[in-house]
């Protein structure tokens, strides 16, 4: 016998789950589409020369790489950003700019494992290509604050942050030369803490006092609000410049809603060397230790890589697994995850056809509905029910009436015709 184990880093999805995870997909696909956004989908495995050169530094590590039976250097995706940029540069004559695409599907690094971030997990990415204007980068900012909003996720927060704000701030600073170790090392303050932080960035910068320069730019007064807050960090970073107007033009873009989830924090840099510009953290109130739940940025040069052409991008992805993780328990956001609305049970020979019928009829009134198809006692069937987290169960029909039973309250409803069992049914839907 084989022993059934899963690789580490790996898991098996079980139906509530799932349930609930293709649901919420659902939910962001459709947000997405509510702004003009289209699908596509790319292959899990690329040319390893695709996919390196624009990860850097640590995710270059985490790719699973190998040679395939014909003996081609070939990897995993380990976002879909990098083969969206392949996508574009080799399908650019088929597509109108500016492309506003999503796509939803599992990527692979080889990190160590922890709650919320596993080696094979799905992501759900929003990109818009051909557009380096506000107008963009706000409009990915009004869809992650929507999505959050749709998926119920409850009280959350959008960092944003200018990577060429920053990276004036280094020139100024005299440390130019070692923006792309300083920023990789800021995006770990959260994971690492300011002490370690600024032990490295000691090292890095080969001074405390250009240290602790740098931790001064990336910890703002609290107080401040988000134009005040960009005007100090602008004059940190010498002054008035396109970086500091584009974020005031982002920012007088949005409608107040979005603003009130809105933190200009310039300890927000992402890890990956492609992005250019206005980069994006979303962290949940109520479980900040998860991390973002949803990340991105503007990434002008990345898709320089495979075409001469001038491909500006900006976009973000929501990571959904983590996501899930940080919502465990909150049932307003996960909903239901039974596997039918309602249960029509084995009601032995003869009245198979007639369940039949009536599920059909249900089934286009938009319900779920699963016929038992074992011949078995009812403690059997209702059991079946409340395993798969069904609320109803039909126990009898006769002449197109029915009795219903709620096996949660245990009520009984007799007699019902097919509308009042719509009515029924619908009202607890």
């Amino acid at each position: 016998m084989i022993e059934p184990k899963i690789l580490k880093g790996f898991r098996d999805s079980m139906p509530s789950r799932e349930i609930v995870k293709k649901r919420m997909i659902a939910s962001l696909e459709e947000n997405f589409a509510s702004y003009g956004f289209v699908p596509i989908d790319t292959p899990a495995l690329e040319y390893s020369e695709v996919l390196f050169g624009k990860g850097g530094g640590e995710i270059d590590k985490q790719v699973f790489r190998f040679k395939d039976n014909g003996g081609r250097d070939v990897a995993m995706r380990f976002d879909l950003t990098v083969p969206f940029a392949r996508f574009m540069a080799l399908h650019l004559p088929e597509l109108q700019l500016p492309f506003k695409r999503f796509h939803v599907n599992k990527v692979w690094r080889g990190e160590n494992p922890q709650k919320g971030r596993y080696r094979e997990f799905y992501q759900c990415d929003f990109d818009i290509v051909g557009a380096d204007n506000a107008e963009a980068d706000a409009e990915i900012v009004s869809i992650i604050a929507s999505s959050m909003k749709k998926l119920k996720v409850g009280g959350f927060t959008v960092c944003v942050a200018h990577r060429g704000l920053f990276n004036a701030f280094l020139d100024r600073l005299g440390a130019a030369d070692k923006s792309e170790d300083v920023l990789r090392l800021v995006d770990k303050l959260r994971k690492i803490g300011r002490g370690e932080v600024k032990a490295q960035l000691s090292e890095i910068l080969e001074s405390g006092e250009k240290a602790d320069a740098v931790l001064s730019y990336i910890e703002p007064s609290e107080n401040d609000g988000f134009i005040e807050r960009l005007d100090k960090l602008s004059a940190l970073a010498g002054g008035e410049s396109e970086c500091t107007a584009r974020m005031k033009e982002i920012w007088a873009l949005l409608d107040e809603e979005t603003k009130s989830h809105l933190v200009l924090d310039p300890s927000i840099t992402r890890g990956l060397d492609y992005y250019t510009g206005i980069v994006y953290e979303t962290f949940l109130d109520g479980a900040p230790e998860i991390g973002s739940v949803c990340s991105g940025g503007r990434y002008n040069n990345l898709a320089s890589l495979y075409t001469k052409e001038s491909l500006p991008g900006v976009g973000a992805s929501v990571g959904l697994d983590r996501l899930l993780a940080a919502l465990e328990g909150n049932a307003e956001a996960l909903g239901s995850s039974a596997s039918a609305d309602v249960m029509i049970m084995n009601l032995g020979a003869g009245k198979g056809a007639e369940a039949r019928r009536l599920a059909a009829s249900l089934r286009e009134k938009g319900f779920r509905v699963d016929c038992y198809l074992l011949d078995k006692k009812p403690a059997a069937q209702f059991k079946y029910a409340e395993g798969n987290g069904i609320k109803f169960v039909i126990t009898a029909i006769e002449d197109g009436v029915c009795n219903l039973k709620d096996i949660g309250t245990r009520e009984v409803m007799n007699g019902l015709d097919f509308d009042a069992l719509v009515k029924a049914l619908g009202e607890h839907k």
